[in-house]
């Protein structure tokens, strides 16, 4: 199954993260088949930007969002 989740990057203690379509297998950082947006909690306001396009495409072909993916997909407009 295709999940819509957040990939980790940045440095120890400083997350920062991809918002990307990946098989469910995959590792959390392992190898994703697109990338949709980024998330950066540390800033104030934490800075949130998607691809509504690209979102939508992979909700409609089936992608599964974890729930915090489905959260930010609210705050960014794609969701309900």
């Amino acid at each position: 199954m295709v999940k819509i989740r957040l990939k980790r990057m940045g440095a120890k203690k400083a997350p920062f993260y991809r918002v990307v379509v990946a098989d469910e297998r995959t590792a959390r950082d392992g190898k994703s088949i697109d990338e949709i947006g980024y998330y950066n909690p540390n800033l104030d306001p934490a800075d949130l930007k998607i691809d509504v396009d690209a979102a939508k495409k992979w909700l409609t072909n089936g992608a599964q969002p974890t729930d915090t993916v489905k959260a930010l997909l609210k705050k960014a407009g794609v969701l309900n």
